[in-house]
Parts: structure tokens; C-alpha cells; sequence
């Protein structure tokens, strides 16, 4: 289907989350793109509008490309399916269950699905004593992140008993409820995925090599520090078992459209572990989706012309 053919387009952007001004920058990066394929795409900030206004004005899809909270948790979704008018991505159900990093290991593990040892701190198991006890069980260093915030917002690692107290009130100025996560000492990788149930396929892994570990908020989206391996630089075989593992937790998270999965090959046995899915990735000009699909041959004009193609409802299932 030609751009043209895709009607009235709404490019959904900013938003309300703390990850506001990376969606700005997303947003931006599709809507030239999907206008350089002919498309009549608009962008449509719900911060700034009221999302009725969609189905009042005629869009006829939209691409979403807000991240974190009202955006990527299955509320803008669930807003759209309401409307009828078809979006870019994972549907209700996987966004809200993705966007919950507890929530995602639970259904991961239930499966056997590898990630991290990991405790929830709920509000009233944050005190001293509460977390004195967390190193305890999952040893150090260990990480600390609110469990529905992405961009590495509110994200500490933790080497010793006396951080653990800062490091849960940093995370807990964006969540209420708090994941302490065993760290994994090795490579950070990152998978993504285009399609829905068994056509879906993984694209090249991405090797992500950030000073000193520090693949932070400044470091993703406002330096050039970070070093990107594509291809990944790992065996073969290992390759493969990364793009098994995150096409199986793609799966079974009920995902669509395309997502990408952050994992952890640990240093001392080679073993993988996922860490969260994103199902509305950044398309920044550093964002690592684009980047693996043009090393699959595919452009970041033709990416997001692909990705608006696959536009569709839950209930049109």
C-alpha cells in the first residue's frame, strides 16, 4: 500500500510522560519520514489535544510514537481501540503488561523465560529495614529502577549497603512501587522485532559498549560516547539464541507490530537474560531500532512506512 493510500495519518508525540522530550524527538523522525513516502501525516501531541479530536478530524491511522506512561502502558491504546482508528504497535493488553517490568517477568518466568533475580518493593516495604535486607538476597552490586519508566529514568546502581536508601527515593519520584534487579556483570544487547505471532521476526543484534557501563539517559539520547557493534560481534550461535529468546518473550507478551527486547549476556558463562521488552522503541537518530533495521536492508523511511502499513485495531483481530 503506497503512502498516499494510508489516508490521514496522525503522528502522536510528546505527550505527558518523563519521556516527553524523547518522543518529541521520535515523533519528529517519523513524520519526516512517513511525509517523504507520501503519506499526509500530522503530528498530534495528546498533551496539547484532546485525542477525540482524531475521529472528529478524519485521521484515519495513527503511528504512535510516544514512550513511557499515557503512551506506551496501553492507555493511548485502549483510547484508540474506543475511537476505532487503528495505530502502529502492540495492542492493550501487551502494551499495558510490557510497560510493567514486574509484571513482564512474572509472565517471562512463568514460562522459563531467563531474566534477572529480582524483589518488588511495594510502599510499605520501603523502609530501612526492608531495604538493608535487599543485598542480602540478590547480592551486590544490584540495580534499583522504577519498574514503569524506560529511558533509564530513575535508574541507580547500587555496590553498597549504604545507596540502596537514595537509590529506592530516586526511583520512587517516578513509581510508587520500586524493582531491585541482581546485576548482571557482561554485554548489553538489544534485539528488536517486526511482525505479529508466527511471522514475526527478529532483526540483527545490537552490542551496546557505553563508558563505564553508563548507557544512561544523557548517554542515549545527547552523546556521541556510546559505541554500537552491529553486526554484534557475537557467535553465531549466540546471536541466534538471542534473537530465540526475544522473539519467544515477544510472543508471549502478545506483542505486534514491532517491539525491541533489552538483554544482558552475562560475562562469566555466556548465558542471556532479558530484561524488559519496549513496544514503542525510540526512533530518535540515535535509536537502535532503525540502526538494526538498516542493517537488515531496510531504510528508516521504508521502517516507518512498514510499521504504519501494519497499523491495526485489537478487535480486528
Amino acid at each position: 500500500m503506497s503512502g498516499a493510500a494510508l489516508g490521514k495519518v496522525a503522528v502522536l508525540m510528546g505527550g505527558s510522560s518523563a519521556e516527553r522530550a524523547v518522543s518529541l524527538m521520535s515523533g519528529t523522525g517519523v513524520l519526516a519520514a512517513l511525509r517523504a513516502q507520501g503519506v499526509d501525516a500530522q503530528a498530534f501531541d495528546p498533551a496539547e489535544r484532546d485525542l477525540v479530536e482524531l475521529q472528529r478530524e478524519g485521521y484515519a491511522r495513527v503511528f504512535i510514537a510516544l514512550h513511557g506512561r499515557h503512551g506506551e502502558d496501553g492507555t493511548v491504546q485502549g483510547a484508540l481501540e474506543l475511537l476505532g482508528i487503528p495505530y502502529t504497535g502492540s495492542g492493550v493488553m501487551a502494551s499495558a503488561i510490557a510497560m510493567d517490568k514486574v509484571m513482564t517477568k512474572r509472565v517471562w518466568q512463568t514460562e522459563g523465560l531467563p531474566t534477572p533475580r529480582w524483589l518488588w518493593l511495594a510502599p510499605d516495604r520501603q523502609s530501612r529495614e526492608d531495604l538493608q535486607a535487599v543485598p542480602d538476597q540478590l547480592g551486590l552490586p544490584l540495580i534499583v529502577k522504577p519498574p514503569r519508566e524506560g529511558s533509564s529514568i530513575g535508574i541507580s546502581k547500587v555496590a553498597g549497603y549504604s545507596q540502596m536508601q537514595d537509590a529506592v527515593a530516586l526511583a520512587a519520584r517516578y513509581d510508587a512501587d520500586v524493582l531491585c534487579e541482581a546485576f548482571i556483570a557482561g554485554i548489553e544487547l538489544t534485539c528488536p522485532v517486526l511482525g505479529q505471532g508466527a511471522s514475526a521476526r527478529a532483526l540483527p543484534v545490537v552490542r551496546i559498549d557505553a563508558p563505564d557501563g553508563q548507557y544512561d539517559f544523557q548517554n542515549k539520547y545527547y552523546t556521541d560516547v556510546v559505541q554500537y557493534g552491529i553486526p554484534s560481534g557475537l557467535s553465531a550461535a549466540e546471536e541466534t539464541e538471542v534473537q530465540r529468546l526475544t522473539l519467544a518473550a515477544y510472543r508471549l507478551l502478545g506483542c505486534r507490530g514491532w517491539g525491541r527486547a533489552d538483554l544482558m549476556l552475562r560475562a562469566a558463562d555466556r548465558q542471556i537474560f532479558l530484561l524488559e521488552m519496549n513496544t514503542s522503541p525510540g526512533m530518535t537518530s540515535h535509536s537502535l531500532v532503525p540502526m538494526s533495521a538498516r542493517a537488515a536492508g531496510l531504510s528508516y523511511e521504508q521502517l516507518c512506512l512498514h510499521l504504519l502499513q501494519q497499523a491495526t485495531l485489537d478487535s480486528a483481530r
